[in-house]
């Protein structure tokens, strides 16, 4: 059989486009590597960040807007709730990246952000220990996309919409001919689409050798604890994301939804491979959150619960790479996602779709293309 359109990686972003692809009536071969929302890659973990007040860009709000819209979507195609929109505070110096950087994207786009004084955070969340200079955002409708349930959701809606979605199944290359994109699969097969949306997350440039993307796998370790009081409460305290100087990297994290409280320092650990990471987690992954936690919000840190090792597939300026292949706009490449990518997965599916069959999307990506300053050789 022959397809319209496969899919490399079934994870948050493969998913998305194998369902959006099914939608629009093509004829969809997803593989996958692994087993079906499995806990290797970059796309589990339980919960994520989703935010509109975008403090890494302003460009990045309108790709969100939309991806709202399509999160929204697919709860009603599948009856699931996905999104939890309890809010997310933003603390930190008024000159640092996350302040200045999300007032920048509010003001720009109008979204909703609360400045909040002290004395509002001492009555709406008094858990919350500030220093005298730091700065209090709340961006109400933010919260958390729950992302096992989503790629699930996404699964779901391929399947019914007609995609061949295959587990267990490892792609090795894959070659340009002129009847389509051959795919040569562990066990000596091959397969043929029209067009080939490259979602391998941290194994993709492994497997897209030839363009050199410039991505690095960085091991970044989630951590949940069991809080002392029940003011982290999901009913009670929203996600959060507090800069301080002196911790390596911002930490983020969300309340408890029965498992604990889960932090982490964002886009902070050590390099590594996608097949080389260390899963096993360490006294000296857990110490250093606890100790952030307990100077910002005492008593979310009680007994340690569980952790998870995951990946940050980082580009040079921690910007996403969507883009055709230079060589053969039939491939396109979704990559890179930096450690905050996966609030973006419903938009992506429909952005890889359009690249793949009408060579262009109605999204402004220019800004994520393979041939910016960043990305050049002469950058690296």
């Amino acid at each position: 059989m022959s397809y319209d359109l496969a899919v490399l990686g079934l994870g948050g972003m493969g998913s998305a486009v194998a369902a959006r692809g099914a939608l629009a009536g093509r004829r969809v071969l997803g593989l996958e590597r692994f087993g079906e929302a499995h806990e290797f890659g970059a796309s589990s973990g339980r919960s994520r960040i989703i935010r509109k007040a975008y403090f890494e860009s302003p460009e990045y709000v309108p790709l969100l807007q939309r991806a709202y819209e399509l999160w929204r979507d697919l709860e009603t195609r599948t009856g699931t709730r996905l999104l939890q929109l309890g809010g997310l505070l933003m603390a930190g110096p008024a000159d640092g990246a996350v302040v200045r950087g999300a007032r920048a994207s509010a003001a720009q786009y109008g979204v909703a952000l609360d400045e909040l004084e002290r004395v509002q955070v001492a009555r709406r969340f008094p858990a919350l220990r500030l220093r005298d200079d730091e700065a209090v955002l709340f961006e109400r409708e933010a919260g958390t996309v729950f992302p096992e349930r989503t790629i699930a959701a996404h699964l779901e809606v391929a399947r019914a919409a007609g995609a061949e979605l295959r587990f267990g199944t490892e792609v090795l290359g894959y070659e340009s001919r002129a009847d389509g994109i051959a795919l040569r699969l562990a066990g000596g097969s091959t397969v043929v689409a029209g067009r080939l949306a490259l979602c391998g997350g941290p194994w993709t440039a492994q497997v897209a050798r030839e363009l050199g993307l410039p991505i690095q796998v960085q091991r970044n370790v989630q951590l949940w604890f069991e809080p002392l009081t029940r003011a982290f409460g999901a009913d009670r305290f929203p996600a959060f994301f507090i800069e301080r100087a002196e911790w390596p990297a911002p930490l983020y994290g969300f309340p408890d939804f029965g498992e604990g409280v889960k932090a982490a320092f964002h886009a902070f650990g050590k390099t590594t491979g996608a097949d080389a990471l260390d899963r096993e987690i360490h006294a000296s992954d857990i110490e250093p959150v606890r100790a952030a936690l307990d100077e910002a919000m005492p008593g979310a840190a009680g007994g340690f619960r569980f952790g998870k090792a995951c990946m940050y597939a980082l580009t040079p300026d921690q910007h996403f790479i969507l883009d055709r292949h230079p060589a053969d706009g039939r491939i396109v490449i979704a990559a890179g996602f930096s450690g905050h990518g996966y609030k973006f997965a419903s938009v992506i599916g429909e952005i890889v779709t359009e690249l793949a069959f009408e060579g262009t999307t109605r999204h402004a990506i220019g800004f994520l293309s393979l041939d910016r300053p960043a990305l050049s050789a002469e950058s690296r």
